[in-house]
């Protein structure tokens, strides 16, 4: 009514004769834009990202397809098509403990950014049903880039699988620097000491009761829990290995982090040493 009638009464006038704010009237008249072609790429990058993608991933790589949007309005398209991303922030508290009852130092103490390539390599381990029992995960994070260089699956959580996930890494082992993890036996025991000690690979552990020493190596495996071992169901030890290895290959170089500019650590390792060359 008002906008048939505008030209020949104002609308100021006839809002307050309606008693209709002129907010409301302005904002009935202006046309929704057309978000059909925006919907459908946060949507395709959602389910690329296997669910994983939050607002702020998503803002990156629409940008990428020279597509700008506010995160805002990413958010309020992705709650409307019901995309709700697996990923979650870690919930352990920061701990400070100046105790450490090894001889061996925590030459690291938590300089987790800016390291040189296969400077400090950082790793843990975690457990995933597997049919009715426990098995086990072990990766090798470079602190370089975020990327795993190397993993392992087993049914026990023992020094083999910390091994096994050593013998996975490609390249010379004598590059990495410094192996750094917490005081699990797994990881102080004979057989590592001797595979450190033939590539020469310096040994730094954390600080007794400080988890927050290996956030990145904590964080990864928040990732992998979140993003690959939530809502899959693993027949066996060998169904494991092969969606582990397909994980760790779209982690290293489809999966843009936030930590390195919303590259993927391949992407980042190679953009990186040919600056350095």
């Amino acid at each position: 009514m008002i906008k048939a009638n505008a030209h020949k009464y104002s609308v100021s006038a006839m809002c307050r004769v309606l008693q209709i704010p002129r907010s409301t009237y302005y904002y009935e008249a202006k046309a929704k834009q057309d978000e059909s072609e925006l919907t459908a790429n946060i949507i395709d990058i959602f389910k690329a990202s296997r669910n994983n993608y939050g607002t702020r991933k998503i803002k990156s790589d629409l940008k990428d397809r020279n597509i700008i949007a506010s995160r805002r309005r990413i958010g309020r398209i992705m709650k409307q098509e019901g995309l709700v991303s697996s990923y979650t922030t870690a919930q352990f508290r920061p701990q400070k403990d100046t105790c450490n009852e090894s001889k061996i130092e925590n030459v690291v103490d938590r300089q987790f950014n800016q390291q040189p390539y296969r400077n400090i390599v950082v790793s843990d381990l975690t457990y995933v049903r597997v049919g009715m029992s426990w098995n086990y995960i072990c990766v090798l994070v470079d602190l370089f880039n975020r990327e795993i260089i190397g993993y392992s699956t087993g049914r026990n959580k023992t020094a083999a699988l910390v091994k096994q996930a050593f013998q996975s890494v490609k390249g010379n082992l004598k590059d990495i620097q410094i192996f750094y993890t917490d005081r699990g036996n797994e990881f102080k025991n004979q057989t590592i000491d001797e595979t450190l000690k033939a590539f020469e690979i310096q040994r730094s552990l954390i600080h007794k009761g400080s988890p927050y020493d290996n956030a990145v190596a904590e964080a990864t495996f928040k990732i992998i829990k979140t993003e690959f071992v939530r809502n899959q169901t693993f027949s066996s030890l060998y169904h494991l290995q092969i969606e582990l290895s397909d994980y760790v290959n779209w982690f290293n170089n489809h999966r843009i982090h936030s930590s390195l500019g919303y590259l993927t650590p391949v992407k980042y390792r190679m953009i990186t040493l040919k600056k350095v060359v």
